[in-house]
């Protein structure tokens, strides 16, 4: 039988760690009258080396949980789910739900110049293919170079955003997007753009790093008016932060992050 749905419900955001706390940062600034319910899966992180069939059942469980809070709409702040869960998603529950890939394309074939553009993610989403046939799809010229990060997510859980190991890795990672002469490069998981800093020091300003969080923000703030699920109503948001494991670590980190305490709850399956 179908919840109803009401503008005073939460929206749900999940992701396999801290990653998708740069999507939450971006709803939270552009909607401020919204509750937010995210869910952190960091006892299985990072999802981007996990199989197919894995990242399916884990996001699937992942918004289980959210609907236990009766949220109104999901927010897939994961590129390894969104690239191979969001049709199983979709089937599972009675929300809208939305995925980061779409929007983070969007935004890449705005900013190009030339045309060459790169694709830094997770093993799961590049070889998912994801980024690479929504770009063509949507421009059949364009130059596509991916590259494969596994390390990144890593060094993100970590607080590693800026030492050397970081750098090094990062240097080592980026050369095939160096010598492809992409001008404009997605961050093609929600983790990388705590990285941004490093990843620009590398590539210099001619390189345009494209962070789909806003994107999604604003593609999440249409959704909902199309819906009528925007919560009009001014008053403090309420926002809670569940994760599956390491809740000291991760209160350190996201509390660094976003700039606020935080509401932290562990949750087991």
């Amino acid at each position: 039988m179908p919840v109803l749905k009401t503008h005073q419900q939460p929206i749900g955001i999940f992701d396999s760690g801290l990653g998708g706390l740069t999507v939450a940062k971006a709803v939270l600034k552009l909607l401020p009258n919204e509750d937010i319910v995210y869910f952190g899966d960091t006892a299985r992180v990072p999802y981007g080396t996990k199989s197919k069939d894995s990242i399916i059942r884990f996001s699937l469980q992942n918004a289980d949980v959210l609907l236990e809070h009766k949220v109104k709409a999901i927010v897939v702040a994961c590129n390894s789910s969104s690239s191979y869960a969001l049709p199983a998603l979709k089937r599972h529950v009675n929300v809208p739900v939305l995925g980061v890939i779409g929007p983070g394309v969007r935004k890449a074939l705005a900013m190009t110049r030339s045309g060459r553009v790169g694709v830094v993610a997770t093993p799961a989403t590049v070889k998912s293919g994801a980024y690479q046939k929504q770009l063509l799809k949507q421009r059949p010229t364009c130059m596509i170079q991916a590259q494969a990060c596994p390390l990144f997510v890593p060094l993100v859980e970590e607080g590693w955003f800026d030492r050397g190991v970081t750098v090094s890795v990062a240097q080592e990672y980026l050369r095939p997007i160096q010598r492809a002469k992409v001008d404009t490069l997605i961050l093609g998981c929600t983790h990388y753009p705590l990285l941004k800093q490093t990843l620009k020091s590398i590539l210099g300003p001619d390189v345009f790093l494209v962070d789909s969080a806003q994107e999604v923000a604003l593609e999440l703030q249409g959704l909902l008016a199309r819906e009528g699920l925007l919560n009009a109503s001014r008053h403090k948001a309420k926002n809670l932060f569940l994760v599956s494991d390491g809740p000291d670590h991760f209160r350190k980190l996201a509390g660094k992050f976003l700039g606020r305490e935080i509401v932290l709850k562990k949750k087991s399956f």
